[in-house]
């Protein structure tokens, strides 16, 4: 898509659910959650080499291409602790056995594992202090296993449920002779859970055995009058019923690869939510893997990691980014894509204002169309792209953008302004009484002036946008691309200018692209590790995030 391109729906960030507001409540009081994993570092296991990734949320949501290390994340936490994984409803037979590191990173012909060590910090106790460990492969056998920390573990893989019909010795139980032996139903909680996230009333769930096969569970719902067992399933009622017949004591570690495997977009929505409350309510701690945009935007920006993988000088490297958009996410996974230059902003804010700068100021009108604009989410983010700029790690033309307020940073260029950009351009505009916004609107000069005179004594100018839009009965985003394309050609210094446009322009037109200038000092510095770490602040109160026309915009709905 081109920045020219237009965006899905004129609305909001999804606006976060009541479920997650309630956890993230309970979550920063501080007075929860007497188990805790802070942290895992990795080394010299499956190309990871001291990477750390910090889990500063009940619920983190790890994503990246396949191949990256999402799921060695997960295998990581689960061999950190010293427990027996819970017994689950309709898998009582299985034999259960102690996690290991050994049990998920096993030797074979083809891969030798030397030197591995898993280091993490984690919590026992909430007054008590933040302890450390390893696990580690020096030679032929891990070692640290004695000292680890106890604690359930559940560890649940969606994304190897397959469906009954096509599961080892499962084809010999699709015999009507057969007869039901014994079962285990869903209690009242799950089966409301289980309805919950469906959008159906189920009136029956169960696992059951046959006089054929006692160690073989069969998934047999009830809906409607209706009663169909696993081979008649849909692929979403097989890997959510055994999900919620899982086994979670309280204080658990959960992990979850693929949380989204066979779900269509309000299913994982739903799921996302039931997942908060469980977790607010037993005080667990949740990890799961991911692909999908609809389960990030469920989750506060402290609740989503990214490992990206890059590429400098044919090595190799990982980089750990936090609170990415579900958008920044999606355009390091996906190759559909016909432009030539990726610029990296904080919002769609930043975005808009970027684009008509672009679009009054470049010598080319056709450069413009040759851009995307992603928003990456937190300023730290950007921080952390800069400095992988520096280090030439993007294999496209990339500029990285910070708002106007931040600190210059390497690797990046600061938006003209010196402030946010809703202040920047409602200040300049006002100072010479909103030229031309009124023709650009379609509306009144005089309501146009009083609905943005009125925004701004507001305290909090990410409202701005939106408590105008409403009073002047526009989207959001129609007001603030007439407010940016005004500012950008009627008050921006054409020289400020060029300092943006200049340099996209000339890596469009193959000199290479150049980023802000540092000391050959901090290139020294920032060379010197291949590990990019930045935490997104925590919150200390729950965000308010405005569920009107002010943007900033995602491609999203609601279910």
């Amino acid at each position: 898509m081109s920045l020219c391109d237009g965006r899905k729906g004129d609305g909001a960030h999804m606006t976060i659910s009541s479920e997650v507001r309630r956890l993230s409540a309970r979550w920063v009081q501080g007075n929860g959650w007497p188990q805790r994993l802070e942290w895992i570092q990795i080394s010299n296991l499956r190309g990871w080499n001291g990477q750390k990734i910090s889990l500063p949320y009940p619920i983190m949501a790890v994503v990246g291409e396949n191949g990256v290390g999402k799921s060695t994340v997960l295998q990581c936490a689960a061999a950190i602790y010293k427990s027996k994984p819970p017994s689950q409803s309709g898998r009582k037979r299985e034999k259960k056995k102690p996690n290991y590191a050994s049990d998920y990173f096993p030797e074979t012909v083809w891969d030798k594992i030397k030197d591995a060590v898993i280091r993490f910090q984690f919590r026992q106790g909430i007054n008590n202090p933040a302890k450390t460990g390893e696990v580690r492969k020096p030679g032929n056998r891990w070692r640290g296993n004695p000292t680890r920390p106890e604690r359930p573990v559940v560890y649940i893989d969606l994304s190897r449920i397959q469906p009954i019909i096509s599961r080892v010795g499962y084809s010999r139980l699709a015999n009507a002779q057969l007869k039901e032996k014994s079962s285990v139903n869903f209690d009242e909680t799950r089966l409301k859970r289980f309805s919950g996230i469906m959008g159906r009333d189920y009136q029956t769930a169960k696992m059951s055995y046959t006089n054929f096969d006692e160690n073989r569970a069969v998934p047999v719902l009830g809906q409607s009058g209706h009663t169909y067992s696993g081979f008649h399933q849909g692929a979403g009622e097989t890997v959510l019923a055994e999900l919620i017949q899982a086994e979670i004591p309280k204080y658990s570690i959960v992990l979850i690869d693929e949380v989204e495997s066979s779900l269509h977009p309000r299913l994982q929505r739903r799921l996302i939510r039931d997942l908060a409350e469980v977790c607010r309510l037993q005080e667990l701690q949740i990890i799961l893997t991911t692909h999908s945009p609809f389960v990030l935007d469920e989750l506060p920006l402290e609740a989503r990691v990214q490992i990206v993988q890059s590429y400098s000088n044919s090595k190799e490297s990982r980089s750990i980014v936090y609170g990415i958009t579900p958008e920044f996410a999606m355009s390091k996974m996906d190759d559909v894509v016909q432009h030539e230059c990726d610029l990296y902003v904080e919002d769609r804010q930043a975005e808009r204002m970027l684009i008509e700068i672009l679009a009054a100021h470049c010598g080319n009108p056709d450069s413009v169309l040759r851009c995307i604009a992603i928003p990456y989410g937190a300023a730290s983010v950007g921080q952390s792209l800069g400095i992988m700029a520096v280090q030439k790690r993007w294999e496209r033309k990339t500029f990285i953008f910070l708002d106007g307020d931040q600190q210059p940073c390497a690797g990046c260029y600061l938006l003209p302004g010196g402030d946010a950009p809703e202040r920047v351009v409602f200040e300049a505009l006002r100072a010479k009484n909103w030229p031309n916004i009124a023709q650009r609107t379609g509306r009144e000069y005089s309501k146009v002036a009083d609905a943005c005179l009125q925004a701004m004594s507001l305290s909090d100018h990410h409202v701005w946008i939106s408590s105008a839009a409403s009073a002047l009965c526009l989207g959001g985003n129609t007001l603030w691309q007439a407010l940016c394309a005004e500012w950008a050609t009627g008050c921006l210094d054409s020289a400020e200018a060029k300092k943006i446009s200049q340099p996209i322009e000339d890596a469009l037109n193959g000199l290479g692209v150049s980023i802000p200038a540092i000391s050959a000092k901090e290139v020294e510095e920032i060379n010197t590790s291949d590990i990019v770490e930045v935490l997104p602040p925590m919150p200390q109160a729950i965000p308010t995030i405005p569920d009107d026309s002010g943007g900033p915009w995602l491609p999203f709905e609601q279910s």
